[in-house]
């Protein structure tokens, strides 16, 4: 997973066009304008180079500063690109947020996570509603493998964009990572949701078919297996005896099986999940809005699109469009909330 997102440079380039830009080709804004294009077009040292143009014409230009550090860090150069930041941040603006982001995805590619984490929670400070940094700063618990923390932050940017893909991801890993199956297999559902034919979706469905299998994923030699609470245990167990229900039969094909355990599973956590009532986020977000999924006739089709890959899955996807629709159909309609 990216820790930063080449994202910026289109919100400079809107910050820069409001402040209009001049005619003179060498004038300051002018050339920021040149350098953000660079930066779309992939062309960082370039743009390195026109930014330091920018700023011999104004050296305290906050978002000529900002923009060197983002080709910097783009350029594999981003411990270059301090300096020009602390300059946006001593700045007081309103791009400071954006300076402490991309302040802590620097220190985050570096490996210095202590200072990472800093620069993340100065900008919560400033923005607590800045979904970015909650993302960026889960991202560095997850690679310290703190993944309770992990947890929380990928649940505030959910929160904040309930349609970021990558944040549903992250919450799916860090509970598998905590052996906290359920969680992870309707994270990894609904994150296939949002992003259904990717590489990424591929390794998605490869995790949920490890959950399936009971697998779970084992911490590094001489590192203890993390305490799992009795609710996450509960929820596991239903898991697996809703598979063992579900595999008494015989189905006309993996696919047709998959949507009977899948039926059973969220039947099972979503009944589950309410009875607990300990995790409102993990209850009313996802085992509630899957258990509506499994009550609707959807699964045949669900179970074919999270394992599109599969040749089978895709001959049928083709063959039923009017199912596909009226599962895509459910989902936007369907409310889901927090």
């Amino acid at each position: 997973m990216k820790s930063y997102r080449f994202l910026f440079a289109f919100f400079v380039l809107i910050a820069i066009g409001r402040a209009g830009i001049a005619q003179d080709p060498n004038d300051a804004q002018s050339l920021i304008k040149e350098a953000v294009q660079l930066n779309k077009d992939g062309k960082y040292s370039e743009a390195v180079d026109k930014y330091g143009l920018a700023l011999k014409v104004e050296p305290e230009n906050i978002y000529a500063n900002y923009g060197m550090a983002f080709s910097l860090l783009a350029s594999d150069k981003g411990k270059e690109g301090i300096p020009y930041l602390q300059k946006v941040i001593n700045a007081n603006s309103s791009i400071t947020i954006w300076a402490y982001d991309l302040l802590g995805s620097i220190y985050d590619k570096e490996h210095d996570s202590a200072k990472a984490i800093e620069a993340f929670k100065a900008g919560l400070k400033l923005d607590p509603k800045y979904q970015s940094i909650y993302y960026n700063l889960g991202l560095v618990y997850f690679r310290d493998r703190n993944y309770a923390e992990a947890e929380k932050c990928a649940i505030e940017s959910m929160k904040l964009d309930p349609k970021h893909a990558s944040s549903q991801r992250m919450y799916a890993l860090v509970c598998f990572h905590q052996n906290k199956r359920a969680n992870a297999l309707l994270g990894l559902c609904s994150f296939i949701l949002l992003e259904p034919n990717t590489a990424r979706t591929t390794e998605a469905y490869g995790n949920i078919t490890h959950i399936l299998q009971g697998g779970i994923l084992r911490p590094p030699a001489g590192t203890p297996m993390l305490m799992v609470d009795a609710n996450s245990i509960a929820l596991n167990n239903a898991i697996s005896k809703a598979i063992a229900d579900a595999d008494k039969k015989k189905y006309p094909s993996p696919a047709d099986q998959l949507a009977v355990q899948l039926t059973g599973i969220f039947t099972a956590i979503g009944q589950l999940a309410d009875k607990q009532n300990a995790d409102p986020v993990f209850r009313k977000y996802f085992a509630d809005y899957f258990y509506q999924l499994a009550q609707s006739p959807n699964m045949p089709a669900f179970a074919r699109m999270i394992n599109r890959g599969n040749a089978e899955s895709a001959k049928w996807i083709t063959e039923h469009p009017q199912y596909m629709n009226d599962l895509y159909g459910w989902v936007k309609t369907t409310a889901r909330g927090f």
